[in-house]
């Protein structure tokens, strides 16, 4: 544990003495990347859920894929290279930006009700 922050320092040393001060502009860049995606991860999380739950998935998908969106936004956040590559696999992962999916038995609009109709006459409805 005590050596990941170690890592990470050895290797902001190394690249920026290969490639200068950009380093320290990817830092920057990969700190406020993380902090927006806390932020607006912080929001969505709860319309995720509501919406798992409406659409009949298992809400620990929707809480798993916010999850591992804070999770990447605050290794983001952290400075090293390590860390982002960590942070950009766990965003990579299927299912972490998943869409519903329709259901192929379940038909497209909802609102039509089929079955047989008999007309009966408005005298009759009165």
């Amino acid at each position: 544990m005590l050596s990941f922050p170690v890592l990470e320092a050895i290797g902001i040393f190394w690249a920026a003495d290969a490639i200068g001060g950009w380093v320290l502009l990817w830092l920057l860049l990969a700190a406020v990347a993380g902090v927006l995606l806390i932020r607006i991860e912080r929001v969505a999380w709860g319309a995720r859920l509501l919406f798992s739950v409406q659409s009949g998935a298992h809400p620990l998908a929707a809480l798993f894929a916010s999850g591992r969106i804070l999770l990447a936004g605050g290794l983001l956040v952290f400075p090293g290279f390590i860390s982002d590559a960590i942070a950009l696999v766990l965003l990579l992962i299927p299912g972490t930006w998943s869409r519903r999916k329709p259901d192929p038995l379940r038909p497209a609009n909802d609102d039509v009700l089929e079955g047989e109709f008999k007309r009966e006459s408005d005298d009759l409805l009165r």
